[in-house]
């Protein structure tokens, strides 16, 4: 069976640069999925001369777990690559337990990476996950079909770092047969047969005959015409959204607002049916404030009854504040909004502020006793808008690793 390993390759060629000083990041359960994916990987970047990172999550569920670590290490160690082992650590769910699991796998995952150095992180997804969720789809759920590239789906954790999972053309059992074809044995986690959990029921209901039918999300045409402003909002011509999906919608929200919880399916539609309209429009939705007159929509940050964080750096520290800006600093520092705050900033920075959309005033990030960086240098820190690459990287216009 060395079409799967042909595959594989073919896939990476495609998505990963042949020469890079960062590592390859490979998520590893030790079930036969992810092994197959380590050991491809494996070979793939030692013709290439790139280093290969294994990372490991412990979700501290069962009683196995430690001794799947360590499994884990051992091919690891037996592939030549660095090792990292993660924990999911403190109180767990009583209800909604594997959807928590995948969120704390997916955070933990995206600071290992980053700390690394790696952009990239191989995900052994297959064919047969793909039918999976549209099963689970069928019977009521909202669970998306794995997509071969995708940004990290943690956030602000995973910003900056992307999801290739480059065995969508295989199914589950063609794997196990390559596996065994030469020797290997895996993990079995009981949990996927367990029909507690909705996707060891839609699992059980697969035929033999797994043919992948579910299409990935198509890039977005006119998303060029998206741009930012100083507030880290974002602005499209309305006419875009006329026809673009529902999910350019939630995604235009998510990414202004810093958020990462989409919004509802029935408020979605709402909002997408009254843009598709003419008359203007204000307007909340997860987290972001929606302002639409006949000519643009604006995407802003609405602080909400809550208001926004208060985040204290030390010195060489990078953070982000409120899931919008990433904030470096040389010197200790606290960031707020600025609602309230106005009117200590120097007069070109109001005249700045004067230039932006009211409702995105109040939001902007403040340094007190420095101003804000988003409207005028300050001294040893650095403040990085992320909503609109992170818009770019949703819709599919960053396709490959970054140099």
């Amino acid at each position: 069976m060395r079409g799967l390993t042909a595959a594989v390759h073919k896939v990476l060629d495609r998505r990963l640069l042949s020469a890079s000083p960062a590592p390859i990041a490979v998520a590893l359960s030790g079930g036969g999925d992810s092994l197959a994916l380590s050991l491809i990987a494996a070979d793939w970047s030692k013709v290439r001369r790139r280093r290969l990172l294994i990372l490991t999550v412990d979700h501290g569920l069962r009683a196995e777990s430690a001794a799947w670590t360590r499994a884990c290490a051992a091919t690891a160690d037996r592939l030549g690559a660095d090792f990292r082992a993660l924990a999911w650590e403190g109180d767990k769910p009583a209800t909604g337990l594997p959807a928590a699991a995948r969120s704390a796998r997916h955070r933990l995952i995206a600071d290992a990476a980053r700390a690394a150095g790696a952009k990239v992180v191989l995900m052994g997804h297959t064919a047969s996950d793909r039918l999976e969720a549209a099963a689970m789809r069928q019977a009521g759920a909202s669970t998306p079909s794995p997509r071969e590239w995708s940004p990290s789906p943690a956030w602000p954790q995973g910003r900056d770092a992307f999801l290739l999972r480059p065995m969508l053309s295989q199914t589950r059992a063609e794997i196990r047969a390559w596996l065994a074809e030469r020797g290997e044995t895996w993990i079995e986690d009981p949990a996927n047969e367990d029909p507690r959990f909705a996707r060891a029921r839609a699992r059980a209901t697969l035929t033999g005959d797994e043919t992948d039918t579910v299409l990935s999300t198509p890039v977005l045409a006119g998303l060029a015409l998206a741009t930012a402003d100083l507030a880290g909002g974002l602005a499209t011509p309305r006419a875009l959204l006329r026809g673009a999906p529902a999910a350019f919608l939630a995604a235009a929200c998510l990414c202004a607002a810093g958020t990462a919880r989409p919004p509802r399916g029935d408020r979605l539609k709402r909002l997408a049916d009254i843009l598709r309209g003419e008359r203007d429009l204000t307007a909340t939705l997860a987290g972001a404030r929606i302002e639409a007159d006949q000519r643009d929509v604006r995407f802003l940050r609405d602080p909400g009854r809550a208001g926004l964080e208060i985040l204290s750096l030390a010195a060489g520290h990078t953070a982000v504040w409120d899931g919008r800006f990433e904030i470096t600093t040389d010197r200790p520092i606290v960031v707020q909004a600025l609602a309230g705050h106005a009117a200590s900033l120097s007069p070109a920075c109001r005249s700045a502020l004067q230039r932006l959309p009211a409702g995105a005033r109040g939001g902007l990030p403040f340094i007190p006793g420095a101003g804000s960086p988003v409207l005028a240098a300050v001294p040893k820190v650095l403040a990085r808008p992320l909503a609109l690459h992170r818009l770019r990287a949703a819709c599919g216009l960053i396709d490959r690793e970054p140099a």
